[in-house]
């Protein structure tokens, strides 16, 4: 359409504003209308800044006593978390980790407090795996895989525990179980994460030993950060969950690593459990196996799901439970703590153990149907009454 110009504007712009009379006032009245909804809907909310996420951030509302206990392999440093007359709870850490960045962050979550009232949980450090630990001595020879196992039969008798359940992540949920093997009378039941019943295989053997001399020689390298950071968390928590892998980059400069380099070259020398699966029931009793309950855990994109069902393979099916946890790296306690905590609640419970416990779910449909039931009542008391 051709316009021509009448020196206020286009008739083009005329013929714009008779087809449409009303646009620009139904969109002032829209936009007027949209300020409003706007401004009741954010006049109530407080802009807060996000936390950094921290091994630290719960620290005050923990109460943990702290001793050192000596044992024939070493120091044992031994974090203790609750009323000490209570059922013992034992927990071991994984290469390269203690108990704070182990499994502080899973035992102060939310759902894990109604379990822990009724536990004391002991948390073992490795000689100088412990927070901000000095260099062992240069003539200290590191215990092997099964001395550290006979180590936890010092701090049992130094605590004068008689039975305790045993919750071991990688290479501690390997030291616990050889302790079971050794000493079942101590043991009620064991939780396993990620754990192994092997001699490390050739590829884990090549790495952890370059990891190990890099170490041994002071250096935290780029080589050694990827690689704790894929033995902890696999290849796609490693990329997906950056929040999480940076508070543990951050931690592992506060490693000591000559400490480090002597567990994992303990940890490289582990030989195989020897365990078997025997099903004929005159054989069963004498067979090598671990005879109490146990729980293994592992996460579906985990780099050590493969040495996990292996494991599983070669323990009584009447005596294990096994679990895979969807959507998980090789650190469920960090990446699914409720999926963890509600798994750990049930088994607990297939012992006989907080019976009257029940999930956060029953508990949060609990509370719902109780507000409902007040709404009902207050529906029917403003009910005129004919």
């Amino acid at each position: 359409m051709a316009s021509f110009s009448t020196g206020l504007f286009e008739l083009s712009d005329l013929y714009s504003m008779e087809n449409q009379p009303f646009l620009n006032y139904q969109d002032g009245q829209r936009a007027s209308s949209m300020e409003q909804i706007t401004n009741i809907e954010l006049s109530s909310i407080q802009v807060q800044e996000p936390k950094p996420r921290s091994f630290f951030n719960d620290a005050n509302n923990i109460i943990i006593q702290e001793e050192d206990v000596e044992t024939p392999h070493g120091t044992v440093h031994v974090a203790v978390q609750g009323d000490r007359s209570k059922i013992a709870i034992f927990t071991y850490h994984d290469i390269g980790l203690n108990h704070v960045t182990c499994f502080q962050g899973f035992f102060s979550y939310l759902d894990m407090q109604p379990i822990l009232r009724h536990f004391c949980v002991y948390h073992l450090n490795a000689p100088g795996q412990e927070e901000s630990s000095l260099h062992l001595k240069p003539d200290f020879i590191y215990p092997t895989m099964d001395e550290l196992a006979e180590s936890v039969l010092t701090v049992v008798e130094y605590f004068g525990v008689k039975r305790f359940i045993g919750f071991g992540v990688g290479a501690g949920a390997n030291i616990l179980s050889r302790f079971a093997l050794s000493h079942p009378e101590h043991v009620d039941s064991l939780v396993l994460v990620n754990p192994t019943s092997t001699r490390p295989g050739w590829i884990e053997w090549g790495y952890q030993k370059m990891n190990s001399w890099y170490l041994w020689s002071g250096q935290v390298t780029n080589f050694t950060e990827e690689y704790l950071l894929w033995h902890w968390f696999g290849s796609k928590t490693r990329w997906d969950n950056h929040d999480l892998i940076t508070v543990y980059q951050e931690y592992i400069k506060a490693i000591n690593p000559q400490n480090l380099s002597l567990f994992i070259e303990s940890y490289l020398k582990r030989i195989d459990l020897a365990i078997i699966r025997e099903m004929d029931p005159l054989k069963k009793k004498s067979a090598r196996t671990i005879n109490c309950r146990t729980l293994v855990l592992v996460g579906d994109d985990s780099p050590h799901i493969d040495d996990v069902v292996n494991m599983n393979g070669r323990m009584d099916p009447q005596e294990t439970d096994f679990m895979k946890i969807q959507d998980c790296g090789g650190m469920p306690l960090e990446e699914q703590p409720g999926k963890v905590c509600e798994a750990f609640r049930l088994f607990l419970q297939g012992m006989g153990y907080v019976p009257s416990l029940r999930g956060p779910s029953h508990q949060t449909v609990s509370r719902q149907s109780q507000q409902d039931n007040v709404f009902s009542q207050t529906d029917l008391a403003s009910t005129a009454v004919c």
